[in-house]
């Protein structure tokens, strides 16, 4: 059976296939526990601003602070992470992120935060996003071979989403129960077990990129790079285009909870968790599958963008909460597509660069799509807010279907009668070989 059949097939012994490796187990138990910490304080600091100012344009500039040194600064943290070693980087971008969350609940204990505050510590912690998000997307592939790789991938966003149903649940009980401090406190002290895990990994087991030797011009080449590669600039424009308006679900979830669905920080928690756990579906299941056709990303954003206008008409807490069930299996089906593709397609010299335009074109648009869809939320309904971001995805998902279908189709052409495809073909299409890694020696992470 020729690899293009076999993706479209579910491989049930390939669901964990990647935690058989130890330093990837270790990363990802650990991302688990932060990451539980992380949603905490994402729930917090949603009701932290609606408290301070029942604004849901103030909620969506808030959250827009933290991406926009993503949005000026993005190629450049990529840049960083191809040149040097990426577990180190880790080490210190974990331990800010730690730091920040220690101040916000300092301040917030004591009463003295105040909007500009939060502003602030929003801003220095998207400067250390800036340089942790390539570093980390980008480490999966040194912790795993390239054949275990889609899988990799797949189970960090499952991780990231397990977190969220614990995470954003327990955040929404603590707040309601508790107080907002204690949630940026537990944060603050989950960033242990990332380090913990860090320093426990054994450098033999790890398969390095050869650093980037530093030259002039190498942010421009990065770009230059995606520009010529079909299959990597037709997601990543869909990425932004879904990033900034579809995946802002940290305004549009509380505003829903509060302002449609007469609830508080514990009904956005259920919500946020609902969607988790669909998302945790739809990652065991996509973990299940081989490598993805270019295709794939289209359907899935068309299912995803159904999903989520189904979500913005629900008439009750019940059926919001089951179309929710749809947007977290559509979420991860997407993003873990989209992050396989690139990683996938790109060299390992230019990894890191294109990981920062995938972090800038999913999180950095937050800037403007955040502050726009919180507009829209504020003059024409929170309802609106998810008809913005539903209805553009089909969009995109729609348009972008023909250009990825003429890949497959080239690349299924490419194929000889053993099924393995044509080095020169993979070549043409700026991708690797299945289960051998990019043939370039520029260093992409």
């Amino acid at each position: 059976m020729s690899a293009i059949n076999e993706d479209r097939r579910l491989h049930p012994g390939r669901v964990v296939s990647s935690l058989r490796h130890r330093n990837y187990r270790l990363f990802f138990f650990g991302q688990l526990i932060s990451v539980m910490g992380t949603w905490m304080q994402t729930v917090a600091q949603s009701f932290l601003v609606l408290d301070l100012t029942r604004s849901g344009t103030d909620l969506g500039l808030a959250t827009a602070a933290r991406f926009l040194p993503i949005l000026l600064f993005g190629p450049m943290g990529g840049l960083f992470a191809d040149r040097r070693d990426k577990r180190r980087i880790l080490y210190v971008t974990q331990a800010l992120s730690g730091a920040l969350a220690g101040v916000f609940a300092l301040l917030t204990g004591t009463h003295l935060i105040q909007m500009w505050s939060v502003y602030l510590l929003a801003v220095a912690l998207g400067f250390v996003n800036v340089f942790d998000n390539p570093a980390r997307q980008s480490f999966i592939a040194e912790m795993v071979p390239s054949e275990d790789l889609p899988n990799a991938v797949t189970l960090n966003s499952v991780s990231m989403n397990l977190a969220r149903v614990f995470g954003a649940a327990a955040g929404g009980v603590l707040v309601d129960t508790l107080g907002l401090a204690l949630c940026f406190a537990l944060n603050a002290v989950s960033f242990v077990a990332v380090l913990a895990s860090l320093a426990a990994m054994s450098a033999s087991l790890l398969f390095p990129a050869k650093p980037v030797r530093r030259m002039p011009g190498q942010v421009r080449a990065g770009l230059r790079y995606v520009r010529d590669t079909p299959l990597l600039l037709v997601p990543l424009l869909m990425i932004l285009l879904v990033g900034t308006l579809a995946w802002e679900f940290n305004v549009t979830l509380p505003l829903m909870a509060s302002n449609v669905f007469g609830g508080g920080a514990g009904a956005y928690g259920i919500m946020a968790s609902v969607m988790g756990a669909g998302a945790v579906a739809g990652g065991l299941i996509t973990a299940a599958r081989s490598r993805p056709r270019a295709r794939s990303l289209c359907l899935a954003a068309i299912g995803w963008g159904f999903a989520i206008t189904v979500a913005a008409v629900a008439p009750t807490m019940p059926f919001e909460l089951a179309a929710l069930v749809f947007v977290g299996y559509g979420s991860i089906t997407f993003n873990s597509y989209a992050k396989t593709t690139l990683q996938l397609a790109a060299e390992p010299a230019m990894r890191g660069r294109v990981m920062a335009l995938w972090f800038l074109a999913w999180q950095g648009s937050t800037p403007i799509g955040g502050p726009l869809v919180g507009w829209i939320a504020q003059e024409a309904g929170a309802r609106w807010s998810l008809v913005a971001g539903g209805v553009p995805t089909v969009a995109c998902g729609l348009l972008a279907l023909p250009v990825l279908a003429g890949i497959d189709r080239k690349a299924r052409g490419a194929l000889p009668a053993d099924g393995a495809p044509q080095a020169d073909e993979a070549s043409q299409q700026g991708r690797p070989s299945a289960g051998t890694p990019a043939p370039s020696a520029a260093d992409a992470s």
